[in-house]
């Protein structure tokens, strides 16, 4: 992972977007960074609502969303565009020119928080 990428940065940008739609989707919704090390002292942003929903880095040429269950999420706009071989994670890769179908982003957002909830409630 490259380091947090300067404020007027694209990809810093983008991802300041999406936060914006997920905290939209789920106002319940708890922000952290996790994962600081040396190598990463910035450290990942993570959004979690019974259970981690999805994490956001910046690389070098994209954006990635990682949800942790991705696979068990229905996502009928096919927004999930990596990690697609995986039994559980999916992930959204973004790159500059890409752009996002909100209204999809949402509702994945939203979606992952019912499997969240369903799985405490057990």
């Amino acid at each position: 992972m490259q380091p947090a990428p300067p404020s007027s940065d694209w990809r810093a940008e983008r991802l300041a977007r999406l936060r914006t739609l997920i905290l939209l989707a789920d106002p319940a919704v708890v922000e952290e960074v996790k994962w600081r090390k040396p190598t990463n002292p910035d450290g990942v942003l993570a959004w979690s609502h019974d259970g981690l929903i999805c994490t956001g880095e910046t690389y070098k040429d994209k954006v990635k969303l990682t949800f942790a269950r991705g696979a068990a999420l229905d996502d009928p706009t096919g927004l999930f565009n990596a990690s697609l071989t995986g039994t559980t994670r999916r992930a959204i890769d973004l790159h500059e020119k890409t752009e996002v179908d909100e209204t999809a982003f949402l509702a994945l957002i939203r979606e992952a928080v019912r499997s969240n909830q369903a799985r405490a409630a057990g």
